[in-house]
């Protein structure tokens, strides 16, 4: 999905020390239709959640009636584990039904907005596979990013990335609000809001509409504690040691989102990361984590970190390098091994690298239960820009 538009959270009204290159870009009347077209794209894919589901749970049960007699005898559980599923995506349509309420006016300053929201339910249609599978990523995230049950994989990546920050700006030489730190592909801003959290003047950045309509409605909401119940494996039906695992939930979110510092700066800005940012020497810390490999051609991420860090600044990197776009035929995809983007960033760029790990195992998205486990074998490293 293509959204350019640059927007600010609620959360940003305190935030006078952010940056001022966050601006609404100026769009022409084609451009805006577009744009609108494709942010109603994204809405109409969570409202068609529920029924994609139910079609998917369906033919299970279709698949199940085609079974001989004597077979459907060894299953008395599985029509009540069917209906198990439907309650279970009922819930989480709950949630996104909440998650378009709560959006449909996100972007209205700048024209983005749905004037009756009511309107979107009784004239959706059936969505793509593509986009079905976004809104099925966008409930595993909130695994991920806001539950006690994702905490361990946040902690393996998130936790090197917080105490480099702490060791590379320590309070006791200077106040954190008085550092700039931008996490382009944020997602739902869980590393970013971590951050904030510290005391520091944080900025998350995402490009993506699911993303951005889902972490405006933790971030902006107040949700109590676990007031939440989604259940993000539902639609797996492979590689279940038990139907209970399918079926397994998780209470959302895990923290109070409104307890940031009482002088940290918060803020999410929507948009391309090579559009967006524009301007030179502003940021004391560009932290990627997991999107180095989310560019067409990863040396433009390079060039567009050197350009926006202060000299001296720092630039902290923790992922893979499964570029998104390599299976994409129509689509450039520039796929550099790690060496050779070690090497650009020093000859080219100048930066020194001040850690560097090459085996950091990590999970994505990845549920514990699970009897099939990924594991990414990470870089992680610290470069400094030359003064």
């Amino acid at each position: 999905e293509k959204f350019k538009m640059a927007a600010k959270s609620q959360l940003e009204e305190r935030d006078s020390n952010i940056p001022e290159s966050i601006k609404t870009q100026n769009f022409t009347e084609e451009e805006m239709r577009q744009e609108m077209d494709n942010f109603l794209r994204i809405i109409n894919a969570f409202l068609y959640y529920k029924e994609d589901s139910y079609r998917r749970v369906d033919k299970m049960e279709g698949d199940y009636l085609q079974l001989s007699a004597s077979h459907k005898q060894l299953l008395p559980h599985y029509l009540t584990h069917l209906d198990a599923v439907r309650r279970a995506v009922d819930t989480n349509y709950k949630f996104i039904s909440n998650i378009v309420a709560s959006g449909s006016e996100i972007f209205k300053n700048s024209g983005m907005s749905i004037s009756n929201p009511a309107e979107m339910y009784s004239c959706k249609q059936a969505a793509s596979g593509f986009d079905m599978e976004k809104v099925v990523t966008t409930i595993k995230q909130f695994f991920r990013d806001w539950s006690k049950k994702g905490q361990q994989e946040r902690d393996v990546c998130y936790k090197p990335i917080l105490e480099e920050i702490k060791e590379i700006f320590p309070s006791s030489s200077i106040h954190p609000s008085q550092v700039s730190i931008l996490v382009p592909g944020s997602g739902l801003g869980r590393l970013a809001w971590e951050i904030a959290k510290l005391g520091y003047c944080c900025q998350g950045n995402e490009f993506s509409m699911y993303m951005l309509l889902s972490s405006n409605y933790i971030l902006n909401n107040s949700l109590p504690v676990e007031s939440v119940t989604l259940h993000p494996w539902v639609l797996r039906s492979s590689n279940n040691l038990t139907y209970k695992d399918q079926l397994d939930d998780i209470k959302i979110p895990d923290v109070d989102t409104s307890e940031l510092s009482a002088y940290g700066l918060f803020s999410m800005a929507a948009g391309d990361f090579l559009e967006v940012y524009t301007t030179k020497d502003e940021w004391d810390c560009v932290v990627t984590c997991f999107f180095m490999d989310t560019a067409h051609n990863v040396i433009t991420y390079l060039e567009k970190i050197h350009h926006i860090l202060k000299p001296g600044g720092h630039w902290i990197n923790l992922g893979p390098l499964l570029y998104h776009f390599a299976d994409m035929g129509r689509e450039l995809s520039i796929e550099l091994a790690y060496e050779d983007i070690r090497t650009i960033a020093e000859k080219q760029f100048g930066f020194s690298f001040l850690k560097e790990l090459t085996s950091v195992n990590c999970c994505y998205l990845t549920d514990p239960n699970c009897m099939m486990q990924t594991f990414y074998k990470c870089v992680f490293s610290v470069a400094k820009k030359p003064l």
